[in-house]
């Protein structure tokens, strides 16, 4: 199987796919145009990318049935487009979330201790341990969690350790007002850090900002969250108040933001930015960095060695179960639920041209066949098949497949 790496990508991991069986192109400054070309030239049933953008005219150009997101999210590919060819599209959920959550508690420190102020004047000769001396300190106070994903966990034990209470906010719980059960901290591995200092959830974004001293984001970009960091949120928190965004610039109301740095001295740290160059490298120009208390880095969230490491492995993982057993692990545009509404159980002899036989029947029908299934008992002398249909065969239908071929031995028909 041909694999196209259209990003920067580990020796590990292209190593690890060479291993597979794969036969692997690196061309990891293919992008836009480039990458069409590079597809139509290639011919790869694969595709692996990090966060160069795949879109519709790219899954057109090659052979592709699986398009691989090494890194958390999918939203640089048009997974719809995918969905409607019958490709597969995957990622590596939480393999970069302790680099991010480390990141963002890094945020959380130099924004309390102004580390880059101290730096930036240091560097410029001028020691000033009066001004850098006034730091409010994050024990004892609260963070708001935006998000209770791997990454929002993952922040969540590393503020725990620094003695911080935590109230959070998740799509799972919206509009609960409660503590945390023993039962769901356990499910999120958060259980012996509840047992010691209980979290609690808040209803609404706005009521999470209301009650605390810092607000992180790790939210995955939807159609739901786009903008849910609004200036209602955003305006319910104090005056000096602490915000991180190590997830997606569009999750937060950019110009709410920059007004209240300006008005409410909101201190911010960002790895994310609405004015991204589309490269690793490029020109810089987002109003926000310019403001006062305003600290950022270059989305560099993921971008650990450990982390990267981690992805690399998944990907192959992922990689090779296609290519030895046709599935995808972490595959996130199957449908969950088939729009079948009947199961025929066809019992047959294992014999040539038997399900050949059922589903001409079930084309003369009209009837579309969903989603099948055949298993074969030991000695290869006879086989079950489950055929998922979007409606049910009348009694002709059922009569001629039975009736039609001698090897069926059974057949049956239900709603699901």
């Amino acid at each position: 199987m041909r694999v196209l790496v259209a990003d920067k990508f580990e020796r590990s991991g292209l190593d690890g796919l060479a291993a597979a069986g794969c036969t692997v192109v690196h061309e990891p400054d293919l992008s836009d145009r480039s990458l069409v070309e590079g597809i139509a030239r290639h011919q790869p049933e694969v595709l692996v990318v990090r966060g160069t953008k795949v879109t519709a005219e790219m899954l057109d150009a090659g052979p592709l049935s699986l398009v691989v997101r090494a890194g958390a999210g999918v939203n640089s590919i048009d997974v719809a487009a995918a969905s409607a060819r019958g490709i597969h599209v995957a990622n590596c959920p939480g393999k970069n979330a302790i680099a991010v959550a480390e990141l963002a508690i890094g945020l959380l420190l130099a924004l309390d201790r102004r580390i880059p102020d101290a730096v930036a004047d240091l560097r410029a000769r001028t020691w000033n341990k009066k001004e850098y001396s006034k730091a409010a300190g994050l024990f004892g106070k609260t963070l708001g969690v935006l998000g209770l994903g791997s990454i929002g966990c993952e922040t969540i034990r590393r503020a725990h350790a620094l003695g911080m209470r935590i109230v959070a906010w998740s799509r799972r719980f919206a509009g609960e007002s409660r503590w945390l059960t023993v039962a769901e901290a356990r499910e999120l591995g958060l259980d012996a850090i509840h047992q010691q200092a209980p979290i609690r959830l808040a209803p609404t974004p706005a009521e999470i900002a209301a009650g605390c001293d810092a607000l992180t984001v790790h939210l995955e970009l939807t159609a739901d969250t786009q903008g849910l960091v609004s200036s209602e949120v955003l305006g319910r928190l104090r005056a000096g108040a602490l915000f991180v965004n190590t997830a997606r610039a569009e999750i937060v109301d950019a110009d709410a933001l920059e007004a209240a740095v300006r008005e409410k001295g909101l201190r911010v740290g960002l790895d994310v930015f609405r004015h991204e160059p589309a490269g690793g490298t490029g020109e810089f120009s987002d109003p926000i960095v310019a403001l006062p208390n305003v600290y950022g880095t270059h989305h560099v969230g993921a971008s650990t060695e450990q982390a990267q490491e981690a992805i690399a492995a998944e990907t192959v993982r992922i990689v090779r179960s296609f290519v030895e057993t046709g599935r995808v692990p972490n595959c996130v545009n199957l449908a969950r639920r088939s729009p079948a509404t009947h199961r025929l159980v066809v019992r047959h002899r294992d014999r040539p041209g038997v399900l050949a036989h059922v589903f001409d029947r079930l084309r003369e029908a009209g009837i579309n066949v969903q989603e099948t299934e055949n298993v074969v008992f030991d000695g290869a002398q006879a086989a079950l098949a489950r055929i998922h249909l979007d409606r049910a065969p009348d009694e002709a239908t059922l009569a001629a497949i039975r009736d039609g071929n001698e090897n069926i031995l059974d057949l049956r028909s239900t709603p699901i």
